[in-house]
C-alpha cells in the first residue's frame, strides 16, 4: 500500500472494511440482494499526524498501519479511492483492536 493516493490528516485513521462472509453460521448462504449492515471491522490502511492537544502538542496514536479495528457503527466517512472503499474515522471513535 506504499503508492495510496491518500493520508488522513490530524487525529483520523484510514480503515479498509472487513468484508462480510457470505455464510451463516449455521451454514445459511446470504443472497447478494440481501439487506446487509455494514461491517464495523476493518484493517487500518494508514494513520494521520496526530491529534492536536489544546496547547498545541500533538498527541500520537495507540493505534497503527495492519491493527484490525471495531469502530462505532456510524461514525465513519466513507470514500472510494481507484475503485477501493475505505472508510475515515477519528481515532476516538475507534472501540478496539482486536487480536
Amino acid at each position: 500500500m506504499a503508492d495510496l493516493k491518500i493520508k488522513p490528516l490530524g487525529g483520523r485513521v484510514l480503515i479498509k472494511p472487513l468484508e462480510e462472509e457470505d455464510v451463516t453460521s449455521s451454514g445459511l448462504i446470504i443472497p447478494e440482494t440481501a439487506d446487509k449492515e455494514k461491517p464495523q471491522q476493518g484493517v487500518i490502511v494508514a494513520v494521520g499526524t496526530g491529534k492536536r492537544a489544546e496547547d498545541g502538542t500533538v498527541i500520537s496514536f495507540t493505534v497503527k498501519a495492519g491493527d484490525t479495528v471495531m469502530f462505532k457503527k456510524y461514525s465513519p466517512d466513507e470514500v472510494e479511492v481507484d475503485g477501493v472503499e475505505y472508510l475515515v474515522i477519528d481515532e476516538d471513535d475507534i472501540l478496539a483492536v482486536i487480536k
